[in-house]
């Protein structure tokens, strides 16, 4: 339950959709503003305070090459 009240803080906060942040009301990914990570920590009263980190578009080996970040299609 925990869990799911961090997930749904992080994916109202962000006005874009992509993977599990999917959201009718702003269908269009937003790599330029969001192209982030959301961080989220949960206190013993429930409140959520949110975060980001930076996407790292590299890997951490030479055997494999990293892909750049594109919308879906479906």
């Amino acid at each position: 339950m925990e869990q799911s009240v961090t997930a749904l803080h992080a994916a109202e906060a962000r006005t874009e959709s992509r993977g599990a942040h999917a959201r009718d009301d702003f269908p269009e990914r937003d790599d330029q503003n969001w192209l982030k990570h959301t961080l989220s920590w949960l206190d013993r009263d429930g409140n959520v305070r949110l975060g980001t980190r930076p996407v790292h578009l590299f890997t951490l080996s030479n055997e494999v090459q990293a892909f750049p970040p594109k919308a879906r299609i479906y």
